[in-house]
C-alpha cells in the first residue's frame, strides 16, 4: 500500500512541479486515463503529451491528498485541487481518483471524479429549493 501511495503522490507532485519525473515508469503503456470532465487518454504516450501541453497553458497550484482507500488491485485517493491558467482563470474543486494497478504496481486505469467546493443548502430559507443562478460545473 505504501508503494502505491508514493506513486500517486509522485504523479501529483509532477503536476505541481511541472516536471516529468517518470510518467513512463508509473503508467502502463496501454493505460486508460479519464479526467473528471470527460477527456480520455488511452496510452502512456498520450498522457505524457497531455501533461506537457497542459503545463504550457497553466499551472497546478495545489494538489493535496486527503486520504487513501485500498482494496485488492484498486486504490481511491481523495484530494483537493487548485490550478491557474495563463489566461488568469482559476479553478478549484474536491475530487477522487479511482486507480487500478498491475501486479508490479503500475497504473493501468485512473479515473477522476470531481465535486464543486461551493456548497450551499437550497432549502435553507424555504421548503421550495432555491438554486443559485450560476453555471453548473459537471465534473
Amino acid at each position: 500500500m505504501k508503494e502505491r501511495e508514493e506513486i500517486i503522490r509522485l504523479w501529483f507532485d509532477m503536476w505541481v512541479q511541472q516536471k516529468d519525473m517518470g510518467i513512463h515508469k508509473i503508467f502502463t503503456e496501454d493505460v486508460v486515463y479519464i479526467e473528471s470532465w470527460g477527456p480520455k487518454y488511452t496510452n502512456c504516450t498520450t498522457v505524457k503529451h497531455w501533461f506537457q501541453e497542459w503545463n504550457a497553458r497553466g499551472r497546478v497550484l495545489i494538489w493535496e491528498i486527503k486520504q487513501y482507500f485500498h482494496k485488492d488491485n484498486q486504490t481511491i485517493a481523495e484530494w483537493y485541487f487548485k490550478n491557474e491558467m495563463k489566461n488568469g482563470s482559476i479553478d478549484e474543486f474536491d475530487g477522487m481518483s479511482l486507480i487500478e494497478w498491475t501486479a508490479d504496481n503500475k497504473i493501468k486505469l485512473l479515473q477522476e471524479f470531481g465535486c464543486n467546493r461551493n456548497h450551499y443548502n437550497p432549502y435553507e430559507n424555504s421548503a421550495i429549493p432555491r438554486f443559485r443562478n450560476e453555471k453548473v460545473n459537471w465534473f
